[in-house]
């Protein structure tokens, strides 16, 4: 198999519009240093905490004025927690531009109706002398909704009132009239809590204009993946607002992943009549009359991801002791066949650009470091010996990358890793490359399982990895380890 990797250094990168002094951010209590993770988990819990607490709250004092009876303290508790959850399920604490509480009424109104329903049965079934009615639920159901309802239009309007004070930096992602058309939009109405500090577009977009706001002052213009970085870290930009997908230009993909990489919440604005995908959990959302939606990054799972390493770390660990065997074989056989240097070292690059030494029972001999770094092996190659035929053709030779897993190099599914001679050329010449350094590379992958291994197509590689990426789950793994397991027995080059 031959493998892939990460960001390179930009290579015919476009230079600037013109020198650039990014704006300061007015107010936007960051400094200059780019935040941390642990500190946008901070400020993202803390932006959290108040509607969490009134929402926990609603249950507590609608109890106290509606039911007859007293009920203990351990049962409102459930009743709060399970508010909260429901809530939590259904999206009500996402990130919104223009949250509005009328038009979160049907899902408030709904998941309350339905918590003091299964309160009304469990408690038929478990607590006779407690149960309510049917009048009970309804009264407990409307003054929990109603109380919900005025604490999050409390909060939210504080909200509104803080953004205006202490507006977070942002980009604009974009160029010609939306994009003029949003910049003015987030300058005329700081409601939002949106800054510009600048605008990111091609310099050889032909508009020459810039944005401006209702107060005249031109953003810089950034035209190249370094100048992003350098604006993001100097004003602590914190959103980002796309006027077009992503995917729709060249560097669409490796821009999203920078942003998203330094803790950039992304919005995608579109017009009147532009196609758009359906809105965030069926609530839509607006700004200034735009449409706008979040752009997630699907790799932005902690939980997720920890569960991934735990899974890869198991399953490298008891596949080292169950192919031990089968390892030794090899080693062997390839000591026999073609002298001393069993195990084959050789540099590729992992996720998001870093290095790592990858390890494979050598099936053939390079000339030299040079020939190893930049020359392009095929399953022809004549140097390959028969052991190494055979190696490459059962994948065998992947086996020592099980110690790789192990370390924490790798995974055991994702996309597979290469060297960097050939990350810089494939990232030059396929757009979607880079953006499939977004996970830890691995043993095997969706683009493997469907073909693509050894001397085929890197561009459909890429898109079989990003859409990997895209959609990845637990259970996507285990589909691909499964395909992987089967293909074992279909002898195909790698």
């Amino acid at each position: 198999m031959t493998m892939e990797s990460a960001p390179v250094p930009g290579a015919g990168q476009a230079t600037a519009v013109q020198a650039h002094t990014v704006h300061p951010p007015r107010r936007s209590g960051g400094g200059g240093a780019q935040a941390q993770p642990g500190e946008r988990r901070t400020v993202r819990y803390g932006r959290l905490a108040p509607l969490l607490c009134t929402d926990a709250l609603a249950p507590a004092v609608t109890f106290a004025l509606v039911v007859p009876v007293p009920w203990p303290w351990l049962l409102v508790t459930v009743q709060a927690a399970a508010q909260v959850l429901l809530f939590a399920q259904r999206g009500l604490y996402g990130m919104r531009l223009s949250p509005s509480v009328l038009s979160e009424l049907p899902a408030l109104l709904g998941l309350t109706l339905l918590q003091w329903y299964v309160t009304m049965e469990v408690l038929a079934a478990w607590a006779p002398q407690q149960s309510i009615g049917w009048t009970v639920l309804a009264y407990g159901a409307a003054t929990q909704t109603a109380l919900t309802c005025a604490g999050r239009a409390a909060v939210y309007r504080a909200r509104r009132r803080a953004a205006v004070r202490r507006p977070l930096s942002t980009l604009v992602v974009g160029q010609g009239p939306p994009a003029r058309q949003v910049t003015a939009a987030l300058h005329d109405h700081p409601a939002y809590g949106l800054r510009p500090v600048g605008l990111v577009a091609s310099p050889a977009s032909g508009d020459g204009k810039q944005p401006t706001g209702s107060d005249s002052v031109p953003l810089p213009v950034l035209a190249s993946p370094q100048e992003v970085g350098r604006a993001v870290v100097q004003n602590s930009v914190r959103h980002a607002v796309y006027t077009a997908p992503p995917e729709s230009t060249p560097d669409g993909a490796a821009l999203f992943t920078l942003l998203t990489g330094h803790g950039c919440r992304v919005w995608l604005v579109t017009g009147p009549g532009a196609v758009a995908g359906p809105p965030a959990e069926g609530r839509p959302d607006h700004l200034w009359g735009f449409t706008v939606q979040p752009l997630t990054d699907g790799t932005n799972r902690p939980l997720g991801h920890g569960a991934k390493r735990a899974m890869d770390a198991a399953l490298a660990a008891v596949g080292l002791v169950l192919a031990a065997p089968v390892m030794a074989a090899c080693a062997l056989a390839v000591r026999l066949s073609d002298g001393p240097g069993v195990i084959f070292r050789q540099e590729r690059v992992g996720r998001h650009g870093r290095p790592f030494v990858l390890l494979k029972f050598r099936t053939l001999r390079p000339a030299d470091v040079q020939e190893s770094a930049t020359r392009w092996n095929v399953a022809s190659d004549g140097r390959m010996s028969r052991v190494g035929r055979v190696l490459r053709r059962t994948s065998l030779d992947e086996l020592p990358q099980l110690w790789n897993v192990l370390r924490g190099d790798m995974s055991m599914v994702g996309p597979r890793p290469e060297r960097p001679f050939f990350v810089a050329q494939f990232s030059r010449a396929h757009p979607g490359y880079q953006a499939r350094h977004r996970m830890p590379v691995g043993i095997t992958g969706l683009a493997q399982v469907n073909g693509l291994r050894g001397d085929t197509s890197i561009e459909e590689r890429a898109r079989f990895d990003n859409r990997y990426i895209e959609t990845w789950s637990l259970w996507q793994d285990a589909c691909v380890l499964a395909r992987t397991a089967g293909s074992l027995f279909r002898f195909g080059g790698s």
